[in-house]
Order: C-alpha cells, then sequence, then structure tokens
C-alpha cells in the first residue's frame, strides 16, 4: 500500500506544509502513510511468510509473534512433557521414556517458533520432530517383541535421518500430512493390544484420555483449515489450531504416562496410577530389590 504512493505525491504534500499552513486532508493523508509504514515494519519483522499460515491474523497483539494463539498454546505441551521427564528420572524409567518426554519438550518449541515467524526453516524445525517424535512411539510400541533388538532402532534412526534430509531439500506439503497420519495409524494396533491386556481401569482411562483429545484435536484442526474463510468473517475466532496444540500436549502426555505404565507392567515393577491433586494422572512404580 505504501508503495503505491509515489515520491512525488509525498513531495508535493510536504511541500503544501512547507508553503502554507496544513490542510485537514493533508494531515489525513500523511497519518495514512505513517501508519501503513508501522504496518508494513510490523508485519515484516521475521521477513516476509515463506510457509503456509494458518487461521490467525498476523501480528495482532506482538511485533515479534506472527500468530500469537498459535504460539502459545504450545506451552502446555512443554510443560507437561517437563513434568513427565522429572517423574521419569526421579524413578529411574528406561532412558527410552526420557528421551520420549525430551523429543515432546523439542516439539512444542519448534512449533512456537514455526508460528512465531512463519518462515520455511522454522517449519521445518516443526514438522521434522514430529516425524522423529512417531517414530520413537513406534520404537517403544514394538520394540519390547522384536526379536532382533538393534534393527529396529538402526532403521529407524537411518529413516530419521533419511527423512530430515529430504524434508530440508523437498516441500511435501500434503504429502507431509499423509506421511505422518500413516505414522499415527500404525501405533493404533499396538496401543490397542497393550489396552485390552490391561487390567487396571487407572491405566485404561488414560488410554480412553489419549483417544479422547486426538479425536477432539483433529476436529480443532480440521475445521480450523477447511473452514477459515468462514471463521475470518466472524468476530470471535475460537482458534482451532490453538486448541489442536493445547489438545495434543496433554495427547502426549497422557500417551506417555500409559506407555509407560504399560513397560513397568511387562518388567514386573508394580506400577500404579496414581493422581496429584485428585486430579494429575503420573505413574508410581515399586522395583524389586534385586534391580
Amino acid at each position: 500500500m505504501t508503495g503505491a504512493i509515489s515520491t512525488v505525491g509525498l513531495r508535493s504534500v510536504s511541500e503544501r506544509f512547507v508553503n502554507s499552513e496544513p490542510s485537514q486532508q493533508a494531515i489525513q493523508v500523511l497519518s495514512g502513510i505513517l501508519n501503513c509504514r508501522m504496518a508494513d515494519t510490523i508485519s515484516s519483522f521475521w521477513g516476509p511468510v515463506t510457509s503456509p499460515e494458518w487461521c490467525e491474523k498476523n501480528y495482532v497483539y506482538s511485533s515479534y509473534i506472527a500468530e500469537f494463539f498459535n504460539t502459545i498454546s504450545n506451552i502446555p505441551c512443554l510443560i507437561l512433557a517437563l513434568i513427565g521427564l522429572v517423574n521419569a528420572l526421579r524413578q529411574r524409567f528406561e532412558k527410552r521414556f526420557s528421551v520420549l518426554h525430551i523429543s515432546n519438550m523439542i516439539l512444542a518449541i519448534g512449533s512456537m517458533s514455526y508460528h512465531a515467524t512463519l518462515q520455511r526453516v522454522q517449519q521445518q524445525g516443526d514438522e521434522t520432530p514430529m516425524v522423529w517424535e512417531m517414530l520413537l512411539y513406534i520404537y517403544i510400541l514394538y520394540s519390547p517383541d522384536w526379536h532382533y533388538r538393534s534393527t529396529m532402532p538402526t532403521f529407524l534412526f537411518l529413516y530419521g535421518a533419511a527423512f530430515a534430509v529430504a524434508h530440508a531439500i523437498i516441500r511435501f506439503g500434503a504429502g507431509f500430512k499423509v506421511h505422518y497420519a500413516i505414522l499415527c495409524l500404525l501405533c493404533i494396533p499396538r496401543m490397542y493390544k497393550y489396552y485390552i491386556h490391561t487390567n487396571d481401569i487407572h491405566a485404561k482411562r488414560l488410554a480412553k484420555l489419549y483417544l479422547t483429545t486426538i479425536s477432539l484435536g483433529t476436529v480443532c484442526w480440521l475445521f480450523d483449515r477447511l473452514y477459515c474463510r468462514n471463521i475470518s468473517s466472524w468476530y470471535f475466532n475460537p482458534q482451532g489450531h490453538a486448541l489442536w496444540h493445547v489438545l495434543m500436549g496433554f495427547n502426549s502426555y497422557f500417551a506417555n504416562t500409559f506407555l509407560m505404565f504399560c513397560r513397568a507392567q511387562q518388567l514386573e515393577w508394580n506400577p500404579r496410577v496414581v493422581h496429584f491433586l485428585g486430579l494429575f494422572p503420573y505413574v508410581k512404580i515399586q522395583k524389586p530389590k534385586s534391580q
């Protein structure tokens, strides 16, 4: 908009101010130019947008955050992953669970960076950890019954490295979403097997919460993506993508806690699901003295 106003036009307005008393119209013109330039400066703090945008207006609440709600909505995931990590370290769970919680934290930070900047590089920093995290879930779910222990982690590591390189070169677009959905679907049969072999009521409730949050989160994601034009005309934006972040933060925590319970059960660590303040679930174990 600012570029449409020529230098000649600016000079003519300036001359009016110098040679005569400024008219109301001239003041309005200069005020409009100043406001437009300020808006352009704010909206381009991180440079031109080079990644897909979501259904939230950019730079509304901060000149440093493009999508405010889509950015801060990752904070619950970060906090929940940190709580899970502390619990895993405090009770000396297997290192795979510590790595899993750390991967959740990396994903949350990557997502915050992406939505704050809307840059292509930061988008990769969000999407690549999403795939790595799912590969880690696949390892945790299937490794207990895998006969050749070294082959699975080696293959998954090489697969994750190859994807990171390919994703840095190629824009997958819809292909990334299909690929991520396939990885998620690979986890479901194994999660169901663990569910039917678990008798603990509280552990089953964790699995149900996992299913509920991922279902609601998917609905919010699709609603935000498919009906953005309609939502943009509403007085109030429900922030479907931000809700997806919040729900997936809880989803990851419920999934991790359920898997920690199942693994502790396999190792005969007498796991129990207890609740902090009567609400917040976590796994408490009692290892045999020999361990």
